[in-house]
């Protein structure tokens, strides 16, 4: 930091089991990751290349290789894992791992239907290979889970070799663990909390509230995932309590 200042929450240091803020990285150029780097690289523990934009992204090695060099471990986004899954390509997708040296992947299920013992299956099977991050929800706004099954399915996963859940929300922030309006469910949280342990689950949460609201009830070294790269300074200044949101918050705590 670049200056002190007394009472401030206690971060987890890189490379963090706790604490992590997962960057959504949705197409940036060479130049705006090298960009992105330099600014808030100190701040961001891994990069989902979202989605499938993989597939398309020019000069992907090379874009690999500057997260690489900074440190920062890269995966591709789980709707890529999906891809090769329903086209009958799985031994490919591991090929295509190995091919550009990924070190962790993605599982979900967000987008097609897997049965269950089948998608732990396929993280058994990943996480002889690489880490496993899976994912648990819909990205179909009008599948809700009740809160026994979120818990079920992120203990299957976890059970079957994932490093950690994702908690689904999408890069909008308006499914999964969060009503369309992008409020939180509040219940659904809480119940989970009370079964999963807090540091195995990164908490998507593209939205400034969303961001709070964690930190408010987890603390500065909650997991939260799908922030956008201009984002990534900001969140750390609402976990340290330096932005109004949560001047307060941690004020009176050690």
């Amino acid at each position: 930091m670049n200056y002190r200042l007394n009472n401030l929450p206690e971060r987890t240091v890189k490379p963090r089991g706790k604490g992590l803020t997962m960057v959504m990285d949705k197409g940036l150029s060479l130049r705006e990751v090298e960009d992105f780097i330099e600014v808030a690289g100190a701040h961001a523990d891994i990069v989902k290349l979202g989605w499938s934009t993989s597939f398309v992204t020019p000069k992907l090695k090379e874009k690999l290789k500057l997260y690489r060099d900074a440190d920062i471990p890269v995966y591709f986004g789980g709707t890529l894992f999906e891809a090769f899954v329903i086209r009958n390509q799985f031994d490919e997708y591991q090929r295509v791992l190995d091919e550009y040296d990924m070190r962790f992947a993605e599982v979900s299920d967000g987008s097609i239907e897997i049965p269950h013992e089948v998608k732990c299956q396929y993280i058994s099977k990943l996480s002889e290979q690489v880490t496993v991050i899976s994912e648990v929800g819909s990205k179909d706004e009008k599948k809700i889970f009740a809160p026994y099954k979120w818990i079920n399915l992120m203990r299957a996963e976890i059970e079957a070799g994932s490093w950690k859940v994702i908690a689904e929300a999408r890069e909008g922030g308006n499914v999964g663990i969060y009503r369309d309006s992008g409020e939180v469910r509040q219940g659904l949280v809480d119940e989970i909390l009370t079964q999963i342990p807090e540091e195995t689950i990164i908490w998507e949460a593209p939205q400034k509230a969303q961001q709070v609201w964690f930190i408010e009830l987890i603390g500065a070294n909650v997991n939260l995932g799908n922030i956008a790269p201009a984002e990534v300074i900001p969140l750390e200044t609402i976990r340290l309590g330096l932005r109004g949101d949560t001047f307060n918050h941690f004020l009176n705590k050690k």
